[in-house]
């Protein structure tokens, strides 16, 4: 087995080939290392998984064509391919980065591999991608209603992918994350935001009073699954939530962050129209085939996301 993982040195990325290594799996990682955030985390990231004998990395840019394309030779048997230029808020700024990354990336990625017929490609989709539904838990059939560039990018993502599928009969797997977080995880995010903000007294901001609702998804349970996905049959374009089902409203959540840090300089905003008011997924198709329980407690999680915050907060 021989996995390509694209965006390695970014929080998925690590965390997966971060554990197909301890099982012996050979894992080339590339990365852009762009400074949307933390160049330092993204540095520390790559040093854990290159004491690793089976891992190679590549630094290339997946929106240039010709450095894919020395790769397409490889005889991979898998591609995770988690690059992409992530955030919603950032897409109000730098619309064309989304597209470059996003879309251009995502092209270049299984028009090189489309002739592979083999390969297993599994790449990341996002739950913006449902913007505001009238029905909840949001199901993979429902119609997508993105509100931001992120979700419009990763919608043709989509749709790019069912076209492989259909034309050159590409196995390809599309993920539809939901506000994941843990150790190691995007300093952008709510978790290490707050942790930092109360770190330097500095004021932490929220939209909408916390009147929104996020369906986090620990990050232990997101590589399980996908590690599972690796040897399931599947012979044509699917996609699958992957999420908890078990939504939290953010108001209750600066509260529990409150008490666990003793910070409570919070500064309140109007809510930004680009953002769902909620995400909710069902996560019965991806249980159905892995048999995997989402069985991490909450806030186990964010405590142990808090401790590795304090060992680590100097790489934010």
């Amino acid at each position: 087995m021989k996995i390509l993982i694209t965006g390695v040195a970014g929080f998925i990325g690590f965390s997966l080939a971060k554990r197909l290594l301890e099982d012996n799996i050979d894992v080339i990682g590339i990365d852009n290392l762009n400074k949307y955030y933390s160049k330092k985390l993204k540095l520390k990231r790559l040093s854990i998984l290159r004491k690793k004998k089976k891992f190679k990395f590549f630094k290339i840019d997946i929106s240039r064509e010709v450095e894919i394309k020395k790769f397409s030779k490889n005889k991979f048997t898998h591609i995770f391919h988690l690059a992409a230029q992530p955030g919603v808020r950032e897409t109000k700024k730098f619309p064309e980065k989304y597209f470059s990354s996003n879309e251009v990336g995502f092209f270049n990625i299984v028009n090189n591999f489309k002739e592979n017929k083999k390969i297993k490609i599994f790449y990341a989709s996002s739950s913006s991608v449902y913007g505001d539904q009238k029905k909840y838990p949001s199901k993979e059939s429902y119609n997508l209603m993105p509100k931001n560039i992120y979700g419009i990018t990763k919608k043709h993502n989509e749709e790019i992918a069912e076209h492989f599928s259909k034309i050159y009969g590409l196995k390809i797997i599309g993920l539809r994350f939901f506000t994941v977080f843990g150790e190691w995880g995007r300093p952008d995010m709510l978790f290490l935001k707050f942790f930092k903000c109360a770190k330097n007294g500095a004021k932490f901001y929220v939209h909408n009073k916390g009147n929104h609702y996020r369906d986090f998804t620990y990050i232990e349970d997101v590589i399980e699954v996908l590690k599972s996905l690796i040897s399931k049959k599947i012979s044509k374009h699917e996609i699958f939530n992957i999420c908890s089902s078990q939504p939290k409203k953010l108001s209750n959540i600066i509260n529990l962050l409150i008490k666990m840090t003793n910070f409570n300089k919070i500064k309140y905003l109007k809510r930004q129209k680009i953002e769902s008011l909620k995400t909710h997924g069902s996560n019965k198709k991806i249980l159905k085939l892995t048999k995997h329980k989402f069985k991490n407690n909450f806030e186990k999680s964010v405590n142990k996301t808090y401790d590795w915050y304090k060992n680590y907060y100097y790489l934010l």
